[in-house]
């Protein structure tokens, strides 16, 4: 079966997508290891049966609403090429929000950031990649996501990032960090948006906290600044109907300069804010 016969029978078995056309073709991508643009120049091109069995089952899972990623076992974020797995939230392009925010503040000299609840890695290698002088630790309470973003970082060549296991703070010996960056579980358990799309097969400790979605983002906040050095930056990523709630938690905490970012869907996702009580610092 030539590859526009293939496209043309399989679209309409995609329909409960709204990227039917676009998950279609990143599959077959994914199988043939070839770009799209080669897709559309050799449409003409015949899928083996070994292909096509391949194909079958993949959009066999599609149907059933697992995500590209998880089936492809890949996504961009930051334009670098992540590896991903079921073990591991699938990263957003709303949370390059986050990475913008952060490299705005990061100055060009050697630093040292801490991405809390690092997954696949995702936001901690995107820093390290822009900022190769800096020194980026990112830690997970899962060790089969800790092994993940190693294997990024080694796959990317990205050497000024090391990754360890850590619930939050618990496990780490410094306290000397110039940032702390995180997009910490923040949905709420009764969130009727759990069972729909992508999040119904992620990892639910990576989505859903405690207290209205609000657990864990009140314990990083509360203990940020034990870690931070003076004039230190906290970021979050967090619900976009939290964000007023957040900043609260962080001028309890004694930040200055909070503020919050807007996604690219304009909610409000990012907040952020600096702390400078040095006596309150862990020496």
């Amino acid at each position: 079966m030539q590859i526009r016969h293939w496209l043309r029978e399989v679209l309409p078995l995609l329909q409960h997508s709204d990227s039917a056309k676009r998950d279609a073709e990143v599959i077959l991508s994914h199988v043939l290891d070839k770009p799209r643009s080669w897709l559309i120049a050799f449409d003409d091109y015949s899928l083996t049966l070994e292909q096509q069995s391949t194909l079958t089952e993949l959009i066999a899972r599609r149907r059933q609403g697992e995500p590209i990623a998880y089936l492809c076992g890949q996504r961009e974020f930051w334009s670098l090429p992540l590896t991903v797995s079921p073990a591991t939230l699938i990263p957003r392009p709303d949370t390059e929000v986050l990475v913008e925010q952060a490299l705005s503040l990061l100055p060009s000299t050697p630093i040292k950031v801490l991405d809390l609840g690092t997954g696949t890695g995702a936001i901690a290698l995107a820093l390290a990649s822009e900022r190769p002088e800096a020194h980026i630790i990112g830690v997970d309470r899962i060790d089969e996501a800790v092994t993940l973003a190693r294997s990024n970082a080694q796959r990317l060549s990205i050497e000024n990032c090391r990754f360890q296991l850590s619930h939050w703070f618990e496990d780490l010996s410094s306290n000397a960090f110039d940032m702390i960056v995180t997009n910490p579980p923040y949905i709420d358990a009764d969130d009727p948006h759990l069972t729909q799309g992508d999040v119904n097969f992620e990892p639910r400790s990576a989505l859903v906290a405690p207290e209205n979605g609000l657990a864990d983002l009140q314990l990083i906040i509360q203990q940020s600044p034990q870690w931070l050095v003076s004039g230190g930056w906290l970021l979050v990523e967090h619900g976009w109907q939290q964000h007023q709630q957040v900043q609260d938690l962080f001028v309890s905490a004694g930040f200055d300069a909070v503020e919050t970012r807007y996604d690219y869907g304009g909610n409000p996702r990012v907040t952020y804010g600096k702390f400078t009580q040095v006596s309150n610092k862990l020496l």
